[in-house]
């Protein structure tokens, strides 16, 4: 007993001085981490950090929630936040499906009208008037029915897309800690601030920032289900081509980002360069449809951490890099490697 409270007390205090090193708050997630790391209870956990230290790697609020999460929460907290990311990639495919089935109805209320217009044309066609009237009557009856029918399940589907957007806004407001985009699966934009922000000056640092060409073509040609498709392949190729040093964010919308640790910028270039023509062979398929989209590109900024510069820099570099890739004609990197 005595022997292991002495090792507690030791390993204790072998964890303070590493909280203050790393300029961590002194909340209990961040002693229970960095606990077992010193304690070497989990193997896996003593790998990424020492992964992350020999890289430079700042532990931003959010990573170190991260390295929590996967490494030592217990299980109820698991289940906890899997609840949640349950719940909002449910939300965000049942919003998207409202919006789709509105416009389907819309559509099909414009082809009751149309066909209402043509039923005029009968008589042109040598029916008595009573049988045209007859038969006029009942199609109009019928067809006035099931337009009423579309628009109140027009009105009930707006209704519930409405619902849908406050439930997502008020599980956004209570759950502060979500760092993840529930669609792909990717880090999302405030997990890249806060790393960003936990940027050393000093630091070897890179962006890459990305934009899907022509996606609202993708989404006003094949609908946004399979808009939402096309950003899940780009999301998984992105994970795919992003190793160790490179970690993907969905940036937003249409728009991803890497940040890339101990790169220089033409590194940082090169691996731009992959992703892109990695892009190029993406190939998404609707079997319900028999819709396949191939050949889908993006545009790319990068910028590197240079002596002088802020953070802010170093995002607003990228983007105006990204802006001059798109400008120049889309599907390219820029710099360009030289």
């Amino acid at each position: 007993m005595n022997d292991s409270l002495d090792r507690s007390f030791k390993t204790l205090k072998k964890t303070i001085p590493l909280l203050l090193k790393h300029k961590m708050p002194a909340i209990p997630t961040n002693y229970a981490l960095w606990y077992a790391y010193v304690d070497n209870q989990n193997s896996e956990l003593n790998q990424e950090i020492e992964g992350a230290l020999a890289e430079g790697r700042a532990f931003s609020d959010i990573y170190t929630r991260e390295l929590y999460r996967k490494h030592v929460a217990d299980k109820q907290e698991l289940n906890a936040w899997q609840l949640r990311q349950s719940v909002e990639a449910m939300l965000t495919e049942f919003s998207q499906t409202v919006l789709d089935t509105q416009t389907d109805t819309e559509g099909f209320k414009q082809s009751m009208d149309s066909r209402l217009e043509d039923l005029s044309k009968v008589e042109k066609e040598g029916w008595s008037m009573d049988e045209v009237m007859h038969l006029v009557r009942s199609m109009v009856k019928e067809a006035q029915f099931i337009r009423n029918s579309t628009l109140d399940f027009a009105a009930a589907l707006k209704s519930a897309e409405q619902e849908v957007t406050r439930l997502r806004a008020e599980l956004q407001k209570s759950q502060k800690d979500v760092f993840y985009d529930a669609l792909t699966g990717l880090y999302n934009r405030r997990y890249l601030d806060s790393e960003l922000a936990a940027i050393k000056l000093e630091q070897k640092v890179s962006l890459i920032m990305i934009d899907v060409d022509y996606f609202k073509v993708i989404n006003d040609k094949y609908g946004h289900q399979m808009g939402d498709r096309v950003l899940k392949a780009i999301a998984k190729r992105l994970q795919e081509k992003c190793k160790e040093k490179a970690t993907p964010f969905r940036f937003g919308g249409e728009e991803f980002s890497v940040l890339m640790r101990d790169t220089s910028l033409s590194e940082a270039i090169h691996q731009a360069e992959n992703i892109r023509r990695a892009l190029e062979k993406v190939t998404v398929y609707d079997r319900r449809r028999n819709q396949t989209i191939e050949g889908i590109t993006a545009s790319f900024g990068v910028a590197a951490l240079e002596s002088g510069m802020r953070r802010s820099d170093l995002l607003e570099t990228a983007d105006r890099h990204l802006y001059d890739a798109k400008r120049l004609g889309r599907n390219r990197v820029i710099p360009m490697r030289t």
